[in-house]
């Protein structure tokens, strides 16, 4: 039986793998370490198919390394007993150990003295959070790595590398691939190589080659095998930005149609993750300080949604959609931010108050830090005149309250009673 796609055109060296250049381009963490040969062990977390199994076989290719690969959840203790005795007998081998947020104590007790030795250079791959999921033991021996999902440039690459090896792609078969179905194929797949690469597989092996023998792979043959539609997309894959950019616009706008109509759009192509960054963003964007209970309920409608997956997450984000439109809007919070980031970038920021810095080290009220601090829970309404910007930025105000909401004006009111507190 033929190895899928997917798995024939895994990187063999660091330099082959696609995407995640942020780790593994020239003069990057992951590049440094292989090519000086000072592997430390690591953990890799990102959504599936965006190249963690990749990265760890190209580590393992580039510095020939023997490579071995475990399930933290199927495989058993006696499976890494069999991996320490290879690594005794022939040095360093890498372990790839997948859905490590569910690697059990007795495991974990038993791989912590090889990590420590260096006998093992262990490669953690998990879709969860490892500084929620993974057990502190682990995470204090290894380096913590986020992948990201793969830009449509890289797919469409990786793509085109598969299409022309003829070796381990699809190279020996003439194939056209329309722009259309390129482009298509680079977006639908929401950044997920292995899905990409197995659709693309797949409509090679379904399709009758032409008279000349041909092997011809329009948009709809792409749009059956990744079942997606070409709902978000246009020729030059824009339109998956118009129709994204339009949901946020229509929710700044309070257009509660317009935006299920845009989201609808995004539901229809499968592309959960696009809709659940953007309702974030719009949230705090765009709603913020006008209601920022608005703002955690789509949080957790986000989660929710991607804890049940489609069809059923449509019904959360719809809530929270329709939530968003109708709510009071300030855009308050993100423009303090920014204008807080702006003097700090040029070049306004000043020494820190002597009396705010730590004081929690031998020798530190010797230099006069804290010593003169007020605790303002020890004063009535657990607040005290104090001075807490530096000298040169004293008086400088990056929150401008809107009006727009109760919540806001409540807020607002607070903080200008505040000020003219700490100004009498």
């Amino acid at each position: 039986m033929q190895q899928p796609l997917a798995y024939r055109m895994r990187p063999t060296s660091i330099e082959e793998v696609v995407g995640q250049q942020h780790l593994v381009g020239e003069g990057k963490i992951i590049n440094r370490m292989v090519k000086a040969k000072m592997l430390s062990s690591m953990i890799l977390y990102g959504p599936p198919g965006t190249g963690k199994t990749s990265i760890a076989s190209a580590i393992a290719g580039s510095t020939k390394y023997a490579f071995r690969k475990l399930n933290a959840a199927t495989d058993s203790k006696k499976d890494l007993q069999i991996v320490a005795e290879e690594a005794k007998m022939s040095g360093t081998v890498i372990l790839l150990l997948d859905e490590i947020h569910r690697l059990d104590k007795v495991k974990q007790d038993f791989l912590l003295p090889l990590l420590e030795s260096g006998q093992v250079i262990l490669i953690g791959a998990t879709t969860e959070n490892p500084y929620i999921s993974i057990n502190p033991a682990i995470r204090s021996r290894t380096q913590i790595f986020e992948v990201h999902p793969i830009s449509p440039d890289d797919l469409k690459e990786a793509v085109h590398r598969a299409l022309t090896d003829k070796e381990r792609g699809l190279g020996s078969t003439p194939i056209e691939l329309s722009s259309e179905a390129l482009n298509f194929l680079s977006q639908a797949t929401n950044g997920d190589l292995r899905s990409a690469l197995n659709g693309l597989e797949l409509a090679v092996r379904s399709t009758t080659p032409n008279d000349e023998g041909v092997v011809e792979i329009p948009l709809s043959v792409i749009e059956e095998c990744v079942q997606r539609k070409a709902l978000t997309q246009d020729k030059d894959g824009d339109a998956h930005y118009d129709v994204i950019s339009a949901f946020q616009k229509s929710i700044r706008g309070s257009d509660v149609n317009a935006a299920l109509h845009y989201m609808g759009r995004l539901i229809e192509g499968g592309d959960l993750q696009s809709i659940s960054r953007r309702l974030m963003v719009i949230a705090y964007e765009d709603v913020g300080m006008a209601n920022l209970a608005a703002c955690s309920r789509t949080v957790e409608a986000v989660t929710a949604a991607n804890k049940l997956g489609f069809p059923e997450a449509r019904i959360p984000l719809a809530d929270a959609v329709i939530e968003l439109c109708l709510s009071p809007k300030s855009n308050s919070g993100m423009a303090a931010i920014d204008a807080a980031l702006s003097d700090i970038r040029s070049g306004l920021s000043g020494d820190i108050p002597n009396h705010l810095k730590d004081a929690h080290y031998s020798g530190a009220k010797k230099l006069g830090h804290g010593t003169t601090y007020k605790y303002p829970h020890a004063y009535p309404n657990d607040w005290v005149k104090q001075q807490y910007l530096p000298d040169r930025l004293v008086g400088t105000k990056y929150y401008e309250p809107k009006q727009t909401s109760k919540f806001e004006r409540a807020y607002g009111e607070r903080y200008q009673a505040l000020n003219d507190a700490q100004n009498k």
